[in-house]
């Protein structure tokens, strides 16, 4: 009989915990979902939003979308505010500076359906979750794993008098002299360029470019910065000449190559992007697309490359702010799982990669137009780089490149001041 008591007792507390905590299906749960701008993996995730939402009735979820470059700062400016938002997504060199600081939550592997670190890992392609784990956890799922090449107006080339399948450039000087025969200037205004750069990347296609001539950001021992003088001084060079002060080929003050390439205006010959370009190229003009008159080739290298290098690849990782409350941590990851779960069609509708070994090795992967190039560049690259500083980086060679091609600022001078600074930073820790 005591036995008994006791057992009731026991169940009865229980019976009381259940209906004073409640459980995660039935408190009320808000998450904040903060992405980068994409009109056609916006259709996507707003079904997936509202599919979520319908299988978890207490569940609200709010989106906010930004562009892509607005969202890093936005998302910055709201974590120093203490007000981040539950569930967001930025380039991992970006968000490696909030994994470091603590403000980001591991990954809950229970919650997306693994054992552990371990076994997620499997899941996906070699070394694809590397840039988010720190210190034996695992931070964030790739919603995107991206590199870029570049992409070709076969109608402006052959416009210029070229062959688009025998005159696209290999080589960086080869790029400089087919957009010199392209480019069409009113004045000092280009109206007409054949090439220009991704100016807000630089860690991603720019120190690339630096490797290709054997300089290096780092040293192997981390101790050193901007290692080179010779590789950082001669792609200074070649950014000045570029530039309306040289040979008035382009500038980060144009608007975007990217985003003038898909209106088909005969304003850009070439851009510098990912895969999921085609599928903006078929939302935006899709007479563009059907009409086979782009194409896709490599990264390309200076004449005396003493490296192979192509552009970084980088990642867009799914993370949740670590100041959520468990219950909505747990629904979070969750979410993202959910969202996760449909990559072929994100690569279907999106073409962007989400880096599983299934999606990799299937056949809607390679029968991705130019896919082969995309992969191949892949094996000529490696992670952009990532650290708790690499924002910092970035924002400090921009201010070099910028110096050279829009004040005019000697070269060497560029690299001596861009040196320093970054010195600067890695022995301040």
């Amino acid at each position: 009989m005591k036995k008994f008591l006791v057992i009731l007792m026991a169940l009865s507390l229980m019976v009381t915990s259940v209906f004073a905590n409640g459980n995660k299906e039935d408190k009320p749960i808000t998450i904040e979902f903060w992405t980068h701008e994409d009109a056609n993996r916006q259709l996507l995730e707003d079904r997936y939003i509202k599919e979520f939402q319908d299988m978890h009735p207490n569940v609200k979820i709010n989106v906010t979308r930004q562009a892509a470059t607005s969202m890093i700062e936005l998302v910055q400016t709201a974590f120093a505010a203490g007000s981040g938002p539950t569930v967001f997504n930025l380039s991992i060199n970006d968000e490696y500076p909030l994994i470091a600081a603590g403000r980001v939550a591991p990954v809950d592997y229970a919650a997306i359906g693994y054992k552990d670190a371990a076994e997620l890992e499997a899941a996906y392609m070699d070394g694809m979750l590397a840039p988010v784990t720190y210190e034996g956890d695992i931070y964030g799922l790739p919603l995107e794993l991206t590199n870029w090449a570049i992409f070709i107006n076969k109608k402006v080339f052959r416009d210029a008098g070229l062959d688009p399948e025998k005159d696209y450039p290999k080589t960086w000087e080869e790029m400089a002299d087919i957009s010199e025969k392209i480019a069409i200037r009113d004045g000092d205004i280009l109206i007409r360029r054949g090439f220009d750069f991704r100016y807000p990347y630089y860690l991603e296609a720019f120190v690339p470019m630096v490797e290709q001539l054997g300089g290096a950001l780092f040293s192997e021992d981390g101790t050193e910065a901007i290692v080179g003088e010779d590789a950082w001084v001669k792609f200074l060079t070649f950014m000045q000449e570029w530039g309306p002060n040289g040979r008035n080929l382009g500038s980060p003050t144009y608007t975007n190559a990217r985003s003038l390439f898909n209106k088909d205006n005969n304003d850009i010959a070439m851009a510098n992007t990912g895969l999921y370009q085609e599928a903006r190229i078929k939302n935006d003009n899709i007479d563009f697309y059907n009409s086979g008159e782009w194409m896709v080739v490599p990264f390309p290298v200076f004449e005396d490359a003493v490296n192979d290098v192509a552009a970084c690849y980088y990642g867009h990782y799914y993370m949740v702010n670590a100041d959520a409350d468990a219950a909505t941590q747990e629904m979070a990851w969750e979410f993202i799982q959910y969202m996760l779960s449909h990559g072929e069609e994100y690569l279907e509708t999106v073409q962007i990669i989400q880096p599983t070994k299934a999606l990799m090795e299937s056949d809607t992967y390679k029968n991705m137009p130019y896919s082969d190039v995309f992969t191949q560049d892949f094996a000529r690259a490696h992670i952009v780089y990532h650290a708790e500083n690499s924002t910092e980086v970035n924002a400090l060679i921009r201010a070099a490149v910028e110096a050279v091609m829009l004040q005019n600022v000697e070269p060497k001078k560029a690299y001596q001041d861009l040196k320093k600074a970054v010195q600067e930073l890695i022995d301040e820790g």
